[in-house]
């Protein structure tokens, strides 16, 4: 299906993006503990005049680990270049981009988990002994060639850390976990968002779009972007409370920040099967949501707002949710059983 977003709006969203992400530790708010405990391994790692250990970022979606390694990048005074885990199809594709690095240079891998087992193998011997180990040609005929790399750091972000092998989760000198953000920081990230962007903003305002964020610094620009949108219209550039909620209500974002596909897998899970528990199989067809996208995008915040439970047998609606969607007579209907 094409897309009904014009190229030009894409590529201004894409600017504004990256002109909100942090360019300093001061500009990163919230996950203080993580920030201490990085900075630490990266003076160490300087002091001694070494790479500082490979390090791996595990989260939620939206949450800082592409702005983190990035950061520790600039930190170190080093050069980053990024791929993915899915755009390393081959042998190949790994060594073009290891072989082109500098001394202390970071490699950041996004999506590590859905690296390709094969690529895995050639990456263990570059994370332990900075060499890559190629086999050329096929048959008798397979030779086996050692190339030598620079040193460097690798950062590997995932927000499904149990698809990690152990052997490739074990080569990570250290690991650090994202969490949603609090509410106060939140609001930190929209004001800083609203003055690089030149926005007027009262007060109320940057706490109705914080309240509806999923705590979630990447939804909180997005909102502010749309926001921005309606208060231009609407307002002569004005964002107040007023503005806020009005622009959000018509997004169909609710007060707890659940957009129509949380609160879709909610009805679905109340009303086809009686709140649960229900397998992510069964949810995901009666939802029309791929497995995946429930499992990283929407249970987390589902499970972190009190919405839903997974248990051993299977996803389960709370009372919460009954009353979040004003679906009590169901949950009477659903004892009666």
């Amino acid at each position: 299906m094409s897309s009904v977003i014009p190229e030009k709006l894409k590529k201004e969203d894409e600017v504004l993006d990256s002109a909100l992400r942090p360019s300093s530790w001061q500009d990163y708010v919230g996950q203080d503990k993580i920030k201490e405990n990085i900075r630490i391994i990266i003076t160490a790692a300087k002091q001694r005049s070494q790479s500082p250990d490979h390090l791996l970022f595990y989260g939620n979606s939206g949450l800082g680990k592409t702005t983190l390694a990035y950061l520790v990048a600039k930190e170190m005074g080093k050069t980053i270049r990024s791929t993915s885990g899915p755009a390393l199809e081959r042998a190949g594709d790994l060594a073009a981009i290891l072989t082109n690095l500098a001394e202390g240079d970071v490699l950041f891998l996004d999506e590590i988990h859905r690296i390709n087992k094969t690529i895995e193998e050639y990456l263990y011997p570059a994370m332990e002994d900075y060499k890559l180990n190629l086999v050329l040609g096929k048959g008798p005929m397979a030779r086996t060639m050692e190339l030598k790399l620079p040193k460097f750091t690798l950062i590997g972000a995932t927000t499904r850390p149990g698809l990690l092998s152990a052997p490739l989760r074990n080569r990570f000198g250290a690991t650090f976990q994202l969490n949603f953000y609090n509410l106060e920081d939140v609001k930190k990230i929209i004001e800083r968002s609203g003055k690089l962007l030149k926005i007027k903003m009262e007060p109320d305002a940057v706490e109705a779009i914080a309240r509806r964020s999923r705590f979630t610094p990447r939804v909180a620009n997005r909102l502010v972007k749309r926001v921005r949108d309606f208060a231009q219209v609407k307002n002569a550039g004005i964002i107040t409370k007023e503005i806020a909620n009005s622009a959000l209500d018509s997004l169909e974002v609710d007060m707890m920040g659940l957009e129509p596909s949380d609160r879709n897998i909610l009805k679905a899970l109340i009303e086809k099967f009686s709140g649960g528990p229900v397998g992510l199989q069964s949810l995901a067809a009666a939802s029309m949501e791929e497995e995946e996208t429930i499992l990283d995008i929407y249970e987390p915040y589902l499970m972190q707002c009190g919405l839903l439970e997974r248990t051993p047998k299977g996803r389960v609606a709370t009372n919460l949710a009954y009353e979040h969607l004003d679906l009590k007579h169901l949950k009477k209907q659903s004892n009666l059983f």
